[in-house]
């Protein structure tokens, strides 16, 4: 048994994220290990088996040993493998899933999921926002050591986080338009510090490239490391668009005023989750009025991390 800990996903960039912002909270040295079942056994995810060509024994195999003392993972593909890995540990290996399992939570030692799935149990914690990297003191670090071309930059700065296309919502015509109008307006007043998303409609993306490439703007084009956390950190307010819970809670960790734009579509538990950030005075509508005051930071990772680290003592003094 080492004593490290094992990111389990089928690599999917979110969930990978989500994972790491925990193991990093832990203080525990991780190690990225990729499911990736053939299709035929992932139709019985997250209920079934792991794929037989990932048996343990074998060398690629991603549940290989020696287990760790830890094991976060996340992804309905993800379920069988951290399943397995507890029984193969002898229960040895303390395991996490992060978000709903769909099946029930004692397959594994701790289920984290966002209080909008509206799901409980007895080994289930939940918290507004979701896990992420982006911790006080990252954000801190590039407060104080901020990127040449962001320094550069006329004061006040306005990070623009826009998403994409998703099963639940899209971008018409209409809302690229709308978004559009609303963000080169907002660039007479602030400089904006532009980052896309892979669901990005390529027409949207073509003219945020435009709007960021032009003097008193900045686009990130997908090369190097991704600087977002440079964006929130030196911007003064935060537009995101609000087909990603994900991009709203990462924003509320810097305590900066969230605007949000809404595409066309919809889903309860988005939109519960989008009224509370809205009741707390944390997010506001975008296009609209740019006067919301700072609020106090939002970041469950930590109070996530620090339940898992309780289970883990309630665990070991239990034997």
């Amino acid at each position: 048994m080492s004593q490290n800990l094992w990111v389990l996903t089928d690599g999917k960039i979110g969930d990978v994220a989500q994972c790491i912002g925990v193991a990093e909270a832990l203080d525990l040295p991780y190690e990225i290990r990729i499911v990736a079942p053939r299709k035929l056994f992932t139709y019985a995810m997250p209920w079934g088996p792991i794929d037989p060509k990932d048996a343990p024994h074998k060398p690629e195999s991603p549940l290989a040993p020696p287990y760790p003392a830890v094991a976060i993972a996340s992804g309905r593909r993800a379920v069988p493998y951290l399943r397995a890995l507890k029984r193969l540990s002898k229960g040895q290996t303390f395991t996490v899933f992060l978000k709903d399992p769909k099946i029930n939570s004692k397959f594994a030692d701790f289920v984290w999921a966002p209080e909008h799935d509206g799901i409980s149990g007895e080994n289930i914690v939940t918290t507004l926002t979701s896990p992420h990297r982006f911790s006080a003191q990252k954000l801190q670090e590039a407060r104080e050591n901020p990127l040449e071309q962001i320094t550069a930059l006329p004061q006040p700065k306005a990070a623009v986080l826009i998403g994409g296309n998703s099963q639940h919502h899209t971008f018409t015509p209409e809302n690229i338009n709308t978004l559009l109008a609303a963000l080169k307006n907002l660039s007479q007043t602030h400089s904006l510090m532009i980052t896309c998303s892979r669901r990005t409609p390529r027409e949207l993306a073509t003219e945020l490239h435009d709007l960021g490439r032009s003097e008193g703007n900045l686009f990130w084009n997908g090369e190097g490391e991704n600087p977002i956390v440079q964006y929130l950190a030196n911007a003064e307010i935060i537009v995101v668009t609000t087909d990603s819970t994900n991009m709203v809670g990462e924003a509320a960790a810097t305590g900066k005023p969230i605007y949000g734009f809404r595409p066309t579509g919809a889903h309860k538990k988005f939109d519960r989750f989008l009224s509370k950030m809205e009741g707390l005075g944390v997010l506001h509508p975008f296009p609209g009025d740019i006067l919301a005051p700072t609020y106090e930071p939002i970041d469950a990772t930590p109070d996530i991390a620090d339940a898992i680290s309780k289970a883990i003592e309630q665990k070991q003094a239990s034997g």
